[in-house]
């Protein structure tokens, strides 16, 4: 029962599992950087514990918003002399300021770039990023998540581009050091800047120094071409994907564009290995043969916040004998269209299950004997045997592949406790629950 294209929406049910990255996750990213939100109560409880939970708080700031300020009309300046009080209370003023504005600015046709205008004016050293946090702009157009993905790195300085240096863009965890892209660019002697491995201002600004940006999560993609066309840069995206073509495609681009790079440079002479697809390939039916053999006939039920191809899995491991029962997703990726349709085709009973509807509020909770992938599917069977494991995290690729069948058997052999992990937000962070 998923959500058809221009289906009007309506009452929507959110479970616990609470492991996908927000707003405030991502733009925590931004080292020596504060979050200033301006909203009323109600949107500012879950902002605020977020920063907490995730022992942030000493670079996150609020300004609330009452009624008497819709009525009155004087959202601008509460919004500047909010946050102005906030900054002159700082002893150390942060480098950049993500400012985060709401559904009411929208509402009330608040003059933003008057806003914004002002705070520049009265605090020229800091950098104020345009972020918004209108859940009323998220079904349609651009969502608040690719619009700060894009956001965190306008601060970027225009700078010349440094050789052999690639940038990753848009995405909340640092690729594994295993990850086929950190593997092929190690062997052309290349260097990989990604934004959740910086420490500093100065590493932030040095992403600016990459002859080439990617970005190989789906939200990224806006914020990557942007960024590319801004800065002069050369943009791939490579989304993650479980389809040995599509990752070979991906990769002989990438290959392709390091090779023009390095037109006058000689290959990485301390490189120990090359990149052989045939090997990768067979490496990952010996990694899924090994799953299968752990796992066997056990019903296999997949959800979309474990990656962001969740059919493209179910598949994979369709095809490796896996007896994959069900899908928990609410509505098809257009990257997976194809595979969608493949899906329906070939396994007919495949079950499709959406996470927002209400009635998924009343299910039974007491499918055990299931191994579940992602928080969603372990939350939803009441099942102890789960991949903890969101947004593809650092996978990527072949060996991404072949870490989701460790995981599998992982999962499978040792049990876990839904009811102490799935509920903590943004799994992946510090967290002081």
């Amino acid at each position: 029962m998923l959500k058809k294209v221009g289906e009007p929406a309506g009452l929507e049910f959110n479970s616990p599992a609470h492991g996908n990255w927000n707003i405030v996750h991502t733009g925590m990213l931004l080292p020596e950087s504060r979050q200033i939100y301006v909203c009323a109560d109600n949107c500012m409880r879950g902002v605020v514990l977020t920063a907490a939970e995730m022992n942030a708080a000493d670079r996150f700031s609020f300004v609330i918003i009452e009624e008497e300020n819709l009525l009155n009309g004087n959202l601008e300046d509460v919004t500047i002399e909010g946050v102005t009080d906030v900054l002159n209370r700082l002893e150390e003023k942060p480098k950049a300021v993500l400012l985060f504005t709401v559904c009411l600015h929208h509402f009330q046709g608040c003059d933003l770039e008057h806003v914004y205008g002002e705070l520049e004016e009265r605090f020229p050293e800091i950098i104020f990023v345009r972020c918004y946090m209108d859940p009323i702009m998220q079904k349609y157009g651009l969502t608040p998540d690719q619009k700060l993905r894009k956001a965190i790195y306008d601060p970027l300085p225009e700078r010349e581009k440094v050789p052999s240096v690639v940038t990753l863009l848009g995405s909340d965890f640092v690729l594994d050091e295993s990850s086929d892209i950190k593997r092929l660019l190690k062997i052309n002697g290349m260097e990989l800047r990604e934004l959740p491995a910086c420490s500093s201002w100065k590493e932030y600004q040095s992403l600016s120094d990459g002859e080439l940006f990617i970005a190989c999560y789906p939200p990224g993609r806006y914020g990557l071409e942007s960024q590319a066309k801004r800065l002069g840069r050369e943009a791939l995206y490579l989304p993650g994907s479980f389809d040995y073509d599509e990752i070979t495609r991906q990769l002989k681009m990438l290959e392709s564009a390091v090779l023009d790079m390095k037109k006058d440079q000689k290959r990485n002479e301390n490189a120990t290995e090359e990149f052989n697809v045939e090997d990768e390939i067979s490496a990952c039916d010996a990694a899924l043969e090994k799953a299968r053999s752990v796992i066997g006939d056990m019903p296999v039920m997949i959800d979309h916040t474990f990656h962001p191809r969740p059919l493209e899995l179910a598949r994979l491991l369709l095809k490796h004998g896996f007896h994959v029962t069900r899908i928990y997703l609410d509505a098809v990726n257009p990257e997976e269209k194809e595979t969608f349709e493949w899906l329906r085709k070939q396994y007919p009973d495949l079950e499709y299950e959406p996470t927002i509807h209400p009635r998924m509020r009343m299910i039974p909770r007491n499918e055990k004997d299931v191994l579940a992938i992602g928080q969603k599917a372990a939350w939803f069977t009441g099942t102890r045997h789960f991949v903890n494991l969101v947004q593809g995290a650092g996978l990527y690729g072949f060996d991404g592949i072949r870490k989701t069948a460790e995981l599998m058997i992982e999962a499978w052999e040792q049990e876990k406790d839904p009811e102490d992990l799935i509920i903590r937000k943004g799994w992946g962070c510090d967290s002081c629950i």
